[in-house]
């Protein structure tokens, strides 16, 4: 089996330089690497994964702190520097949460933040089920622009009595070099370790769905989980898991790994190529 190792860092790069030679010239060819564009492309799209969430992490979080204080099982302890604002509106049944990171930037869990997480829902503390809608407001994940939002199905206990978390998004994300691609898609997320407990830390998901990424010179992506992907929020990586790529010319298998918290994983392409990905 033939074996690559790729650095994402060196696939921006180049991503940046084919970018660049476009713009100045649309007359002049310019030898644009298939392989090295599907890399690129499969690596981005990881890329939202992570960067979606992190932020459904505090989001979701947040959320959770909230209920439990009106409840009286806990003091309104975010988990959060001093950099984050919250704001909540009670309006009869009514909420609206707003996660505010500022303007300059705050470090938050590893990443830097910028901009404004906005959660409204109804509240019913007899509801077996919640709706909650989440929207950005000039938001920024590690220098990339994040806009759109989420509509949230919260569970209070799925078939295996855990709570559970259905998302659909609709998302559009611009790197910094202008690169962008936008995000549609189910992830069901289960929260198998930590619920309950106050203590942001010890929360374990596992992640499941299918969802596509498009890409702004028409690619699309189609991912499928096909062994859930397990997100321990004291990692800013997915520690295991993988997921079903399918495009017009490639398919292959995109690997987290076995538990490791580290940046590395695999894509195996269906030819039997497999390429080392370092995430970033």
């Amino acid at each position: 089996m033939k074996k690559m190792k790729f650095n994402l860092k060196m696939l921006f790069t180049v991503l940046a330089i084919s970018l660049f030679i476009v713009g100045c010239s649309k007359d002049e060819p310019v030898n644009d690497d298939p392989q090295q564009q599907d890399y690129s492309e499969v690596s981005r799209s990881a890329e939202i994964d992570l960067a979606s969430d992190a932020m459904d992490d505090i989001a979701l979080d947040v959320y959770e702190t909230q209920e439990m204080s009106e409840q009286g099982r806990a003091v309104a302890n975010f988990n959060l520097p001093d950099c984050v604002t919250i704001t909540v509106v009670i309006e009869q049944n009514y909420r609206e949460i707003t996660i505010d990171f500022g303007t300059e930037g705050c470090l938050v869990h590893g990443n830097i933040l910028k901009g404004k997480i906005i959660l409204t829902y109804t509240r019913n503390p007899e509801a077996q089920e919640v709706y909650i809608t989440k929207s950005l407001e000039d938001f920024y994940f590690n220098a990339k622009n994040i806009q759109g939002g989420k509509t949230i199905l919260k569970q209070l206990s799925n078939e295996n009595g855990n709570p559970q978390f259905t998302k659909t998004s609709d998302l559009t994300v611009i790197w910094p070099n202008g690169a962008q691609a936008s995000r549609g898609g189910i992830k069901i997320r289960e929260w198998v370790e930590g619920f309950a407990s106050g203590i942001f830390s010890d929360n374990v998901f596992e992640i499941t769905g299918n969802w596509s990424t498009t890409f702004v010179n028409g690619n699309t992506h189609n991912y499928e989980v096909i062994i859930p992907l397990r997100r321990e929020v004291i990692c800013y990586y997915f520690v295991s898991g993988s997921i079903d790529v399918e495009r017009t010319n490639f398919s292959g298998v995109f690997d987290f790994g076995e538990g490791d918290c580290d940046n590395m994983a695999t894509f195996t392409f269906d030819t039997g190529e497999v390429v080392d990905i370092v995430l970033n």
